[in-house]
């Protein structure tokens, strides 16, 4: 799903300096945005009672001059000349099965590469790139596409044709892998074709939608698990974005960077939000730091202050766990209230993975039968202080001491990119925010 050309067009000159007439005031401008949630039911192909499955996808989108997330992808800019753009490209791609099956087989796949896009006209454009699953299961995609914008509404159409290597067409539609099945496919292309949408109803507030057929290759088609050559894939959903209706404008957050550290529970959300949060027993602990991009300080016309939060956390080794990386993305809104001191609520959606799922985390998965997985959805709840206000100290106004739960699941086995499963992990933890 792409940002709408309102938003992709022409990058923001990020040097917001203004003159006063005293001293120079340097000043963010608003940033593309948005965060959503979307429901997708798709056809299942393979030769199973159950003819559909659908999956919950919270969504994020923000774009600037070096890195884009896009909904469902997600990439860097490596290279941008006039009608001529060069990215790497993070991808996630569905693995349509019966959603029983999801968790123990394998659920939605996170696909890595490269593209390049021209583009003809402020519309339409061209983009090829070469992919690869997590195995190096590879596949080619070339697609021509437009943007277009009319009023409120904004669309995407698209027509795709993908060349399939023969080990990606064996493992994913005779199961190689999966099954004891030996079958071997060959290599393969399909076709592709739809679009996304947008409606702006009001301020912030959109509706999403899209469509999508697809035809298999002859090879994958020829499989014994094979039993639909066609393809379809629908989405609904809702979501909030820069208003359209506005120009960018000055916004008044500014950047930050948080350190935290956390201390594992076994507790889930509503007993930590009860003051009835049990300790690990074996002590796990993490450490934290995240950055603040601010966005925007508005939304409906209301006081909430956004940031991108991008970040990184270290699971320390204890007596059942060993050291691993935790990497984040997520967009954060921040609500102040000035009385009796400046005080702030705070909560973050996003994604998170995990390089091994740590000790608490897999002790309920364990528990519960279900097979981890290292992607999940990323929630954080905040509140903190300004220290400026508390302490009457003028030079403390960007410092915040707070407490946050920092929180990894999979929304109740509503998700086939988090491996359908129910539950995950919570860390009690502390920070020290600065203003930037």
């Amino acid at each position: 799903m792409n940002v709408p050309s309102v938003y992709a067009s022409g990058h923001q000159n990020t040097e917001n300096t203004e003159n006063t007439e005293n001293t120079d005031v340097i000043s963010e401008k608003e940033k593309q945005w948005g965060i959503a949630a979307v429901i997708r039911t798709a056809s299942i192909p393979y030769a199973t009672d159950i003819e559909t499955v659908s999956t919950f996808i919270p969504m994020m989108f923000f774009e600037n001059d070096y890195v884009f997330i896009n909904g469902m992808e997600g990439g860097i800019y490596l290279y941008q000349y006039r009608d001529w753009q060069l990215s790497a490209l993070m991808r996630l791609r569905y693995f349509d099965l019966p959603k029983e099956l999801q968790n123990q087989v394998g659920g939605d796949v996170v696909d890595t590469g490269i593209q390049a896009r021209y583009h003809f006209n402020d519309e339409w454009y061209i983009d090829s790139g070469v992919m690869v699953d997590p195995e190096f299961r590879s596949y080619l995609t070339f697609k021509i596409g437009a943007e277009i914008e009319s009023g409120d509404w904004w669309f995407n159409p698209t027509i795709e044709t993908r060349w399939k290597s023969a080990d990606f067409n064996s493992y994913y539609y005779a199961l190689n892998g999966e099954t004891s099945n030996d079958e071997n496919l060959g290599a393969g292309i399909d076709a592709k074709a739809g679009f996304m949408s947008r409606y702006h109803v009001t301020s912030n507030l959109y509706l999403l939608g899209g469509a999508y057929i697809n035809r298999l290759d002859d090879n994958a088609y020829s499989s014994q698990y094979i039993d639909q050559r066609w393809e379809y894939e629908y989405f609904l959903g809702v979501g909030f974005f820069t208003n359209s209706d506005n120009s960018k404008k000055d916004i008044s957050n500014k950047p930050y960077l948080r350190i935290a550290h956390g201390w594992a529970t076994p507790s889930n959300i509503g007993d930590i939000i009860n003051l009835d949060s049990e300790k690990d027993p074996y002590n796990n602990q993490m450490t934290s730091i995240f950055y603040g991009l601010p966005l925007t300080d508005e939304v409906f016309s209301l006081p909430v202050d956004l940031f991108l939060t991008p970040g990184y956390v270290q699971h320390w080794k204890s007596d059942v766990q060993n050291l691993s990386s935790e990497f984040v993305v997520a967009i954060k809104a921040y609500v102040t209230i000035p009385w009796p001191t400046k005080w702030r609520f705070g909560v973050a959606e996003g994604l998170s993975y995990i390089n091994n799922v740590s000790y608490i985390e897999q002790s309920e998965m364990d528990k519960k039968g279900y097979k981890e997985s290292k992607l999940l959805n990323y929630l954080d709840f905040s509140f903190d202080l300004n220290l400026g206000d508390l302490f009457n100290h003028r030079e403390l106004d960007g410092v915040w001491l707070g407490y946050s739960i920092h929180h990894r699941s999979a929304i109740f086995e509503n998700s086939s990119q988090y491996g359908r499963i129910k539950g995950g992990s919570n860390y009690n933890s502390i920070y020290v925010q600065f203003d930037i």
